[in-house]
């Protein structure tokens, strides 16, 4: 295969940068498609590095030979375009590199180069790919006997289609023999020649019973292989059905088509040969039949018919299940008056040349009856037509991407009912799906459905909602009971568990470890004694009742998570870096052997918005090791700053005022910024004069005296924004400024009552933001004063600091 065809089948990136390659060459695309072979067949490099012009000279003038040729030997109107940028080339090398064909070498041997490069980053992409996507299994037993089975049918329906061919060939010799025998005139006086004639239509017809039985019992067999192969393809389309409800709650599963439609289509092809065979031995019957003729009687025509249907019927199937376009990858959830999409297909590729078919669509065909029970509308196009030659191209898929939902109006009020059995985001909606479809004489009405989906109003529902869809696909044997959350059963914990690490692995790309999985345990069980193959949850548990008492149900504290860490975790959660759901006494059991400094990262098992705590370790003077923790960050902290800059810069007001960074090393050793340094911010250049610089939010804490010898946890950061403007001559007198709080909210700067009351008050270590300005530097003439206030701002007033004059 030429490098050509490589490149050619590469993804659009790719191809993109081989448009932009040739957009600047002298060297037509087409022209370089055309020649692919031969260009890559010469050895260029030689006629580039060689001393001796000769290799040049003799490359130039094959390819001249080449061109002429070439360009001569066209003369379609479809080849037209090639055939000009044939000859335009050909004139183009001549006129420029007649006397130097070295740089018309050099030209080709860097285009060579350059697809050579784009070739080698490809294949490393698609490499790097399949490393890190989910290992396919190999070929199942099952599957092996479906594509052996497939094969047996296609011989077995060639060899009766030659057997049906001669068995009409025999037929029409014994018509022919029945047709020019003489009759006798009387019945007793038949001559030997009449005899023989009478003995040999009578082998003939023998022979044709015979051959009709044959053909007959190859048919049956036939129809019962295709039976079986029938019911081995409906057993692999359950598995991918199962899989696309695992799937669409985030389990990493396999969920292409192509084998099963090929199987599929291979499948319907053999039954329709199959039909159309023994709609030819009923012609036959139908032109010569005789006494007990095994084919007016025992056709199994009606058996192939009902075997399409039922392949037909199944093959009709929802590819993509109905999703709105969000960030977070939360299919069959959808809300009124937001644009969803959603595909089916027929996995038989078959389509007769002049029939287009057109999938009609609606929801809640069969609802069910139940009080309040709401019902929607489906708006815009509601239907979808497939011609013959899109459908032979792309596959008989309809994909219908701006479908949206608007609630029925009750009569009585004139709004929608909502007080019902069930809450909204319990309530199961079904969306349905039929074409009209017709194949060499057979009409069918096909009809499918989606999976169960809820509908809400308002996105503050999504996460119960989504939770709904979780317990439903994992747990219910009936993927279309719209009832299930009237009673909904429980779930085993290797199955939730299992289900609750794919959350974590479909959003961020890492899921949750063994460790991680035993914390959410004792979290959900905390009371049992039980084997884990014992433990089973109740859905209030689970997304109803508070965990624990007083908080927020298990679901919404560890959705707010798994939101916060695709927010502003993801990179660090995938690489490792974050030990997550660790109680205070685990991180404490783990830290109290290692490094003063040693800190990890753990997610908050009380806040209500989902936060993520540095806890890390400290060794007093009696050899008592203490436990410490930031308040949480959450999100409106991270998108301020950073985890990774607070860990960075985060400073601690040790004795004496002296600031330091407690946090050296991440669990269970690694020194931190070797853990965090790819994803610090760029230093700023200070080389480079600018007027104004960046600002940048830095994390401290301010320990009070007794502070040492108290357990308690840091509390929530304040943000405070610092704007100065120094004199230039203060960076060689620079004071020392009293950094104790209390010192300097006494002294020197101007509070309320009620936060001085509340700084004197708080004896836990506090945790502050504060917003660094790079100075403005005025320019002052020699002799001028510096300015003696800097205006400080709390983000509920303003204060002043006034220095005093050094």
């Amino acid at each position: 295969m030429a490098k050509w065809e490589i490149l050619q089948g590469l993804d659009r990136p790719f191809q993109e940068r081989l448009h932009e390659l040739y957009s600047k060459s002298l060297l037509p695309m087409d022209v370089r498609k055309h020649l692919a072979s031969w260009i890559e067949d010469q050895n260029w490099y030689q006629a580039v590095m060689s001393p001796d012009t000769s290799h040049a000279y003799l490359l130039f003038h094959h390819l001249l030979d080449q061109l002429g040729s070439q360009s001569n030997g066209y003369s379609q109107d479809s080849d037209l375009l090639l055939q000009h940028n044939l000859r335009k080339f050909c004139r183009d090398v001549q006129a420029f590199f007649q006397d130097n064909p070295i740089q018309l070498a050099g030209l080709i041997y860097n285009l060579l180069l350059e697809e050579k490069n784009i070739l080698n980053q490809a294949q490393r992409t698609q490499q790097d790919h399949r490393d890190t996507s989910p290992e396919v299994p190999k070929e199942t037993r099952q599957q092996q006997e479906i594509e052996s089975r497939i094969q047996e049918l296609k011989d077995m329906i060639q060899k009766l289609v030659k057997d049906v061919y001669q068995l009409s060939d025999l037929q029409d010799v014994f018509s022919f023999r029945y047709k020019t025998q003489t009759p006798p005139a009387k019945p007793s006086s038949m001559d030997s020649n009449q005899a023989r004639q009478q003995q040999l239509l009578q082998e003939t017809l023998n022979e044709l019973d015979r051959r009709r039985k044959e053909v007959l019992d190859t048919s049956r067999a036939l129809l019962g292989r295709c039976t079986t192969l029938i019911e081995l393809l409906l057993q692999e389309l359950e598995k991918w059905k199962d899989h696309q409800r695992k799937a669409c709650i985030g389990a990493p599963l396999d969920l292409r088509l192509d084998q099963l439609e090929n199987w599929f289509t291979a499948g319907a092809k053999i039954l329709f040969q199959l039909k159309q065979q023994l709609k030819e031995l009923e012609d036959l019957s139908n032109l010569v039949s005789y006494e007990n003729d095994p084919l007016k009687t025992k056709l199994p025509l009606q058996g192939v018919t009902e075997l399409l249907q039922l392949l037909l019927h199944s093959a009709f199937i929802v590819e993509s299940q109905p999703q709105m376009l969000l960030p977070i990858n939360r299919p069959l959830v959808l809300k009124t008056g937001n644009k969803f999409s959603v595909q089916t297909r027929l996995l038989v590729r078959l389509q007769d040349a002049n029939e287009p078919l057109t999938v009609h669509v609606t929801i809640d065909k069969n609802s069910p009856q139940m009080k309040g029970f709401r019902m929607f509308n489906i708006l815009t196009s509601e239907q979808k037509t497939l011609t013959p030659e899109k459908g032979k191209s792309q596959g008989l898929v309809w994909d219908f991407r701006c479908l949206t939902l608007k609630e029925q109006k009750t009569s009585s009020s004139g709004k929608g009912c909502s007080e019902g059995l069930l809450i909204v985001t319990e309530e199961l909606h079904i969306i349905n799906f039929t074409v009209k479809y017709s194949y060499q004489g057979l009409n069918l009405e096909l009809k499918t459905n989606s999976l169960p989906v809820v509908i809400i109003s308002n996105m503050n529902q999504l996460s119960s909602a989504w939770a709904s869809i979780l317990w439903f696909n994992l747990l219910s044997s009936d993927p279309q009971d719209q009832q299930f959350f009237s009673s909904p059963p429980k779930a085993p914990w290797t199955v939730l568990g299992l289900a609750l690490s794919w959350q974590f692995s479909s959003c961020t790309g890492r899921s949750l470890d063994q460790e991680q999985l035993n914390m959410l345990k004792k979290k959900l069980f905390e009371q049992e004694h039980k084997k884990e193959s014992q433990l089973l949850l109740s859905w209030a548990a689970f997304s109803k009742q508070d965990s624990p008492p007083g908080k927020m149900p298990f679901w919404t504290w560890l959705d707010k998570i798994l939101d916060l860490v695709h927010s502003h975790l993801k990179g660090i959660w995938k690489d490792g870096l974050i030990k997550g759901f660790v109680t205070r006494a685990q991180a404490l059991r783990l830290l109290k052997k290692k490094l003063p400094g040693t800190f990890l990262l753990r997610f908050s098992e009380t806040s209500v918005e989902g936060g993520i705590t540095c806890s890390w370790v400290e060794h007093q003077d009696d050899d008592k090791v203490v436990l410490r923790s930031v308040e949480p960050y959450t999100k409106d902290i991270l998108q301020l700053v950073p985890i990774t800059e607070i860990i960075r810069n985060y400073q601690l007001l040790a004795e004496e005022n002296v600031p330091e960074n407690p946090l050296c090393f991440l669990y269970p050793g690694i020194p931190r910024d070797e853990a965090f340094g790819p994803y610090y911010r760029e230093k700023v250049d200070l080389a480079k004069h600018r007027k104004y610089l960046s600002r940048e939010l830095i994390v401290v804490s301010n320990r009070q005296v007794d502070d040492v010898q108290s357990p308690h946890p840091l509390q929530h950061p304040e943000m405070l924004d610092f704007d100065l403007e120094l004199h230039p001559d203060w960076e060689q007198t620079e004071p020392e400024l009293p950094l104790d709080l209390q010192d300097l909210g006494k002294d020197l700067l101007t509070l309320n009552v009620n936060d001085i009351e509340a700084l004197q008050n708080d004896e836990l270590t506090r945790d502050a933001v504060l917003l660094r300005d790079d100075p403005v530097l005025p320019i002052l003439s020699p002799g001028d004063e510096a300015p003696s206030s800097v205006s400080h701002f709390f983000m509920d007033g303003a204060t002043t600091f006034d220095f005093p004059n050094y």
